[in-house]
C-alpha cells in the first residue's frame, strides 16, 4: 500500500527564492493559527483491486486450517478395513487433500457473483485473486488428486474418480438445490472409502463408518445453507439430534471387528490391537468429545438462528469432524490410529492461531 507523503516538509524549500544553500529557519507548526503552509500534493493512491495472489489470499481461498479435518477420513477408512496404515494410505491422504482444496477453490469461483454481495471480503470478489487463477488451481488440484490416487492402486482410483466428479457436481450444479447436502455427504463418505480402498483394496467393511461420517456432513451442510441469512432453527435442531444419535452409535462396540483386527487380536498373536478396555475408553471418550464440540454451537443457533451464531454452528460442526473420525477409528479397534487422528485437532487450532492464519476462516 502506498503511504501518504509526510505533511511536514522543510518550509524554506517551498518559499519563493529559497535555495538549497540557505539554512532552514525556525518552523511554525502547521497547526498554529495564522501560519498556513501550502500543502504538498500527495501521491495518488491506487484504488485498483490487488490481484497479486499473495500467500494470505490463497490461504483464505483454500481455508488452510480446515485441511486438518481431511487426513482423518483416509485413516478412519484404513482402520475400518482392518489394515494398518502404510504408504498407500499416505497417497490416499494426499489425494484427499488435493481434491478437498480443489473443491474449495472451485466453490469460490462458482460463488463469486454471490460473494460479491454477501462476502465482498473474500479473495475473488475483493480482487486479490483472479477468477481464472482460482479455476486453474481447482483443475490442477483435481488432476493431482487423481494422480496420487492412481499411485495408490486401481481400487483407490476407482473411488477417487467419482469423488472428484461429486465435488465438481456439487460446486457447479447441485449446491443450491435440495440435493446439495446429500451430495456433500456422499463426497465425505467417498473420501473415507478412498482410504479403505487404498490401504486394504476393498470398501465393504468401511461402509458403516462412511455412512456415519456422511450423516454428520449432511447435518453440517444443511446448517451452512443459512449461514449468511439465518432465520431457521429447524436445521440446527436437526443437526443437534443427529449429533446425539451419531455419538451414541460411535460409542457402541461393533458386533464384529474387521477381519484384520480379529486376526491381530487372536489368542497367542502379538498384534497391535490394544486391549478391549483401552479401545472402549477411547471410543467412549472421543464420542463424548465429538458430541460436546458440535452440540453446543448447534444449540445456540437453534435458540437464536442469527447469521453469526449459525456460522459458529457450522464452524463447530466442521471442527467436530476430527473427534468423530477418531471415534470411528477406535470403534474399528485401531487405538493408535484414533490417537493420531485426535492429535490433528490441537494441531489445527495451533495453526489457526498463528498470525498469518488469524483471518482465515474454516467455513
Amino acid at each position: 500500500m502506498n503511504r501518504a507523503v509526510p505533511a511536514a516538509r522543510d518550509r524554506s524549500a517551498r518559499e519563493p527564492g529559497a535555495t538549497r544553500a540557505q539554512a532552514p529557519g525556525p518552523r511554525t507548526p502547521a497547526s498554529a493559527p495564522g501560519s498556513p503552509e501550502p500543502r504538498t500534493p500527495r501521491a495518488p493512491e491506487s484504488r485498483a483491486p490487488r490481484t497479486d495472489g499473495g500467500i494470505g489470499a490463497w490461504a483464505e481461498l483454500l481455508r488452510l486450517p480446515a485441511l486438518f479435518t481431511v487426513p482423518g477420513d483416509a485413516l478412519a477408512g484404513a482402520a475400518a478395513a482392518g489394515v494398518r496404515p502404510g504408504p498407500r494410505t499416505l497417497l490416499a491422504i494426499g489425494s484427499s487433500l488435493c481434491l478437498y482444496e480443489a473443491g474449495m477453490a472451485l466453490n469460490d469461483w462458482a460463488d463469486r457473483a454471490e460473494d460479491a454481495v454477501e462476502r465482498p471480503h473474500r479473495p475473488l470478489p475483493s480482487g486479490r485473486i483472479r477468477p481464472a487463477a482460482a479455476l486453474t488451481a481447482a483443475g490442477a488440484l483435481t488432476g493431482a488428486g487423481l494422480a496420487l490416487a492412481a499411485g495408490a492402486g486401481r481400487p483407490a482410483l476407482a473411488v477417487a474418480a467419482p469423488l472428484a466428479a461429486t465435488v465438481w457436481a456439487y460446486d457447479l450444479a447441485l449446491k443450491h438445490t435440495p440435493a446439495g447436502p446429500a451430495t456433500m455427504a456422499a463426497a465425505r463418505g467417498l473420501d473415507l472409502l478412498l482410504g479403505a480402498a487404498a490401504t486394504g483394496g476393498g470398501t465393504r467393511a468401511a461402509l458403516p463408518s462412511a455412512a456415519l461420517l456422511g450423516s454428520h456432513t449432511l447435518a453440517v451442510t444443511a446448517v451452512s445453507r443459512r449461514e449468511t441469512t439465518g432465520g431457521s432453527a429447524l436445521a440446527p435442531l436437526a443437526a443437534l439430534a443427529t449429533t446425539g444419535a451419531l455419538a451414541a452409535l460411535a460409542a457402541r462396540r461393533p458386533n464384529r471387528l474387521p477381519a484384520g483386527r480379529r486376526a491381530a487380536a487372536a489368542p497367542g498373536l502379538s498384534g497391535s490391537t490394544p486391549a478391549p478396555g483401552v479401545t472402549d475408553a477411547l471410543r467412549t471418550g472421543l464420542s463424548a468429545v465429538y458430541a460436546a464440540t458440535a452440540a453446543r454451537p448447534y444449540f445456540h443457533a437453534a435458540l437464536n438462528p442469527s447469521p453469526p451464531l449459525t456460522q459458529r454452528a457450522v464452524g463447530g460442526g466442521i471442527r467436530a469432524t476430527i473427534p468423530l473420525q477418531a471415534a470411528l477409528a477406535a470403534r474399528s479397534g485401531a487405538g493408535a490410529t484414533s490417537l493420531l487422528v485426535a492429535a490433528l485437532a490441537p494441531a489445527g487450532r495451533w495453526v489457526a492461531r498463528r498470525t498469518a492464519m488469524r483471518k482465515v476462516s474454516i467455513t
